[in-house]
């Protein structure tokens, strides 16, 4: 059996338990398998002294067999707002000797970091240091945020030139990724996975039942909207466009640093009977909560290929969303949804198009047929052994 090392920042932990869920789920599908073990690394970074909302995240620095993979998470000093530059070196150091003791207990055929930055730089100096080969994976918000940092963008080249292969979540972040420099003839596509079970159509009024306790209304129509409360994911421009929709309300699903303007801007606009923030939902509330939903929103200024596009897609739920990424991928017929511009009105005309004439949740649904986290797996594990025969 084959061992793999997953260097993740992104993974769930204590305090933030969904927190990274797909990376997760993608090594428990991996792991499930028997021609690879997998060990992840999912260091915690936090100050010296953890004061305030940097103590919870000390205090799951904490390691644990989870899903069937071995999960380490030693901590790493940061620096709060400053340390971006110093965080691959900080990564790394903190990580190696743990490497090399697991290394030497059960050698590891390959690392994979699974985020670019600052996870590829700081996987890259401890691949040099085992002598075993370097896979990056790129998910999109690490090559159109830090891609457009000179001082991450030297690092990540320098990771890349370093790596056996790279990964990408959809061929536009391929195309992204090229065009920042990094070797094409590297990038393989290497598509996100669903859980099948979970996330299925499910009867709209029994959907509504599930969702009630949720404050949500019963016979209204309903969009949702799934993503981290930043302004890059462009809820603001979902709320907007709620002006033009009378009687529709809006699910907004997550917690971020925009949630306090959202508000005011709900305010300001006398949509608080029709704007629902309902904070992080359980991942077994959210396949209720989608085939609930009439449309899920989200017109984001970047992405690589969303896991609620196919989540949404998969419960029936058609999509509004901007092209951005791997959505012209996603979102290749009608039934699918909307490919819509960053406006309120452009929104707005498309979820009056879905609303006045539906798509069959079976139809939409067919537009994830091709994802699962098996057919993930199997990729991935075909992936690292073409690496590892090299």
């Amino acid at each position: 059996m084959r061992h793999v090392l997953a260097l993740s920042t992104l993974y769930p932990n204590a305090a933030k338990p969904g927190f990274g869920g797909f990376v997760a789920r993608s090594m428990a599908a991996l792991a499930a398998r028997s021609d690879w073990r997998v060990s992840v690394i999912a260091p915690i970074g936090a100050p010296p002294f953890a004061p305030g909302r940097y103590a919870e995240l000390a205090e799951a620095a904490t390691d644990g067999l989870e899903n069937g993979v071995q999960v380490y998470r030693p901590r790493f000093t940061l620096i709060p707002k400053v340390g971006a530059r110093l965080n691959p070196s900080m990564i790394a150091r903190s990580v190696l000797p743990l490497a090399r003791r697991l290394h030497a207990e059960v050698p590891f055929d390959l690392i994979e970091a699974q985020f670019f930055y600052p996870d590829g730089p700081a996987a890259a100096r401890i691949a040099s240091a085992l002598g075993i080969p370097l896979s990056i994976k790129a998910r999109g918000g690490d090559i159109h945020y830090w891609g457009a940092q000179g001082h991450a963008l030297r690092r990540m080249r320098e990771a890349a030139e370093h790596s056996a292969g790279l990964l990408a979540v959809s061929e536009a972040l391929r195309r992204d990724m090229i065009a920042l420099g990094l070797p094409g003839d590297k990038i393989a596509v290497h598509y996100t996975g669903l859980d099948r079970i979970r996330f299925r159509p499910m009867a709209n009024d029994e959907a509504r039942a599930r969702i009630a306790a949720l404050g949500l209304p019963a016979n209204a129509p309903l969009l949702v909207s799934i993503g981290a409360l930043t302004p890059g994911k462009g809820q603001r421009l979902a709320v907007h466009a709620l002006v033009e929709l009378p009687g529709v309300h809006l699910a907004l699903v997550g917690a971020g640093p925009e949630e306090n303007n959202l508000r005011k801007l709900v305010a300001r606009t006398g949509l608080g009977d029709r704007v629902h923030f309902l904070g992080q939902v359980a991942h077994d509330i959210l396949p209720a909560l989608l085939s609930a939903a009439d449309a899920m929103v989200l017109p984001s200024a970047s992405e690589g290929l969303a896991n609620a596009w196919i989540e949404a897609l998969a419960c029936g739920t058609p999509l509004v969303i901007s092209d951005v990424g791997g959505a012209r991928e996603v979102v290749t017929r009608p039934d699918a949804g909307r490919l819509v511009a960053r406006d309120p009105k452009a929104i707005a005309t498309a979820v009056r198009e879905l609303l006045a004439d539906p798509p069959a949740p079976e139809a939409v649904a067919q537009s994830a047929a091709r994802f699962s986290w098996e057919a993930n797996a199997a990729v991935l594990a075909a992936y690292y052994e073409r690496l590892v025969a090299r």
